[in-house]
């Protein structure tokens, strides 16, 4: 009888891939993400394409195909990156139950910034932890000539499975969900002199918290629904200061070029990797602070002190939350 290989444990039970696409040109990026596609819809699969600029290239390569994919602008949808996973993949996953679905998902291209990059980069880590045991398929397109090396590299470290020109693999480099996460918690650049801050203690703190908030919004020039968002994210970090730590919270608020940032730091750990990333049951009434917090910034960062954490938010003057689409100018 002929002899084969036994799979692998991950193999033998992981629904979910996870691959990460190094593409050369405009050419290669479309051929390969019409061939997933076109895959999927083989098999009678849903199938999403989140990339920047809405995939219009993508969508060309389809053709008549292209009215069987949702299509979603991830410069808008996933301009926080800490929103992608509960709105953009969940959200479609949860549309489509006991389904396999095929997202195109690409988080990391050459407009993003240098500060939104460590966001961008645990996402990716966080993706094999939301989906494991899910039946998906996610495909991350990395342009390796538009990207520096050290977003390629960290694609190792976060995808289990490689795509190029030279066929598919398994990442040597990737060490688990929570591993690769913790290679981007770094250190928050200190907030500039001229940053104002308000030190509270306990629930009873919290409306002077609001009340300066709302100051600082104010004197931002932001409108009022802009400091709605505001109050309502940082009431969500300051409530769990009060109601989860023993020490007290501060606050620190300033401008930065034309954007404000609000930072909060307490002595309370964030244990769970996945926080503000998966939505809670619809019948649960707890536990949507941290998710609402990703919904109403344009970025989120956090890092994870010995002494507590940091959670610092950026807020567009220009853009308000508009629910599941995203953000609006």
């Amino acid at each position: 009888m002929k002899q084969t290989s036994p799979a692998t444990p991950a193999q033998a039970v992981e629904p979910f891939r996870h691959v990460g696409l190094f593409y050369r040109d405009e050419i290669e990026y479309t051929s390969r993400c019409t061939a997933f596609l076109r895959e999927a819809l083989a098999l009678g699969d849903p199938a999403m394409v989140a990339v920047p600029g809405g995939g219009e290239a993508i969508r060309a390569g389809l053709g008549d195909d292209a009215g069987r994919v949702k299509f979603a602008d991830m410069a808008v949808a996933g301009r926080n990156p800490g929103r992608i996973i509960p709105s953009v993949l969940l959200a479609f996953a949860h549309a489509h139950p006991g389904r396999r679905v095929w997202i195109i998902g690409e988080p990391i291209w050459k407009g993003r910034t240098e500060l939104e990059y460590p966001a961008c980069a645990t996402h990716e880590a966080l993706i094999n932890a939301a989906f494991a045991g899910r039946e998906a398929t996610i495909l991350c397109p990395y342009d390796t000539t538009g990207l520096e090396a050290r977003a390629l590299a960290d694609a190792e470290r976060t995808h289990p499975l490689l795509q190029d020109a030279a066929g598919s693999r398994p990442s040597p480099a990737y060490t688990g969900p929570a591993q690769a996460a913790a290679l981007f918690d770094e250190p928050l650049p200190a907030p500039p002199p001229h940053a104002a801050s308000h030190t509270f203690n306990g629930t009873g703190g919290l409306p002077g918290v609001r009340a300066f908030l709302a100051d600082c919004g104010a004197s931002a020039g932001l409108d009022e629904r802009r400091v709605g968002d505001v109050l309502i994210a940082m009431n969500e970090l300051a409530t769990n200061t009060a109601e989860y730590t023993c020490g007290p919270g501060t606050v620190t608020v300033w401008l930065e070029d034309g954007t404000l940032v609000c930072q909060l730091d307490d002595s309370g750990q964030i244990t769970d990797p996945l926080a503000g990333r998966i939505p809670p049951p619809d019948h649960t009434r707890r536990g949507r602070g941290l998710v609402i917090v990703n919904e109403l910034a344009d970025l989120v960062r956090v890092h994870h002190r010995p002494s507590g954490t940091s959670v610092r938010l950026h807020f567009d003057p220009a853009r308000t939350y508009q629910g599941t689409t995203g953000y609006q100018p």
